[in-house]
């Protein structure tokens, strides 16, 4: 699997552009090669439901897919134009999402294509075209932060047995579900972060949960830890509640990902050292 990873990353790497302004891009033709295709008409039906994701997404096609033709020799010193595309990295990652999930090069496709460190704040223009693992990564990141500033708080109202405070949140969020009962429907292993094995929009749900909850403890100036585990899991239901009246999936019923943060981030580690 390691050899494949490094390969398949050099490949990418190898096709890489690079214009006047240092932004990178790929070649459509050239991604087609290193994705296995090897007939552009099927290729191009990858890409038009890649370019249907992206309108989906209210993203500009123009700044990710861009038409391009070129001048092919077809012998005899004769040529014709080619029809082609120069895409960004968050095409390439949405036509890989697209591929043909039987090739095994398509989800290393996925993974080296999503590597984009995001350590600054995103607006909301930004965060829209963040692939589903960028979004969980941002997601993490600002759910980690705000556990902190929670656990601060509710210290300060008074509260020790603090797996017992968490818990109550979950409770009202997940129907009754404490953390272990969430890591056993996720089959989980002993101990790993239920967080890091959530989609953006659950992320999203627990990071509202969580902000939500420091704020109600700090207006009503809660100082026991009676008040402030019953704070946690009324602002869990409410929160339940609400999604249930948008219509919403309930947290317990959204898919578990493939692949939990830590193994993402193992592998991104792995094709940058390659990338480098």
């Amino acid at each position: 699997m390691k050899e494949l990873i490094e390969n398949t990353t050099k490949t990418f790497e190898s096709i890489k552009h690079i214009d006047e302004n240092g932004t990178e891009f790929w070649y459509a033709r050239e991604l087609m090669q290193a994705l296995g295709y090897n007939k552009w008409e099927n290729f191009e039906k990858v890409i038009l439901k890649a370019k249907n994701a992206c309108e989906n997404s209210n993203i500009n096609l123009s700044d990710h897919f861009a038409d391009v033709r070129k001048m092919v020799s077809i012998g005899s010193n004769a040529k014709r134009k080619q029809n082609d595309y120069k895409l960004t990295r968050y095409a390439c990652y949405l036509i890989a999402q697209n591929g043909d999930s039987r090739k095994s090069v398509i989800a290393l496709a996925q993974t080296y294509f999503a590597i984009q460190t995001r350590k600054q704040e995103v607006s909301e223009k930004e965060y829209s075209t963040l692939t589903e693992d960028e979004k969980r990564f941002y997601q993490r990141n600002l759910t980690k932060k705000g556990n902190y500033s929670l656990n601060q708080t509710a210290k300060n109202a008074g509260v020790k047995n603090f797996d017992q405070f968490h818990n109550s949140g979950y409770k009202g969020l997940y129907n009754g579900e404490t953390a272990d009962d969430i890591a056993k429907r996720k089959g989980l292993r002993y101990r790993e972060d239920i967080l890091d094995n959530m989609g953006s929009v659950e992320l999203a749900a627990n990071l509202f949960r969580i902000t939500q909850t420091e704020s109600k403890l700090k207006m009503e100036n809660i100082k026991t830890e009676k008040e402030a585990n019953q704070a946690h899991y009324i602002v869990g239901k409410n929160i339940r509640e609400v999604i249930k009246k948008n219509g919403g999936i309930m947290p317990e019923e959204l898919p578990t990902p493939k692949k939990s943060l830590k193994e993402l981030e193992k592998d991104r580690k792995l094709i940058e050292s390659n990338m480098n």
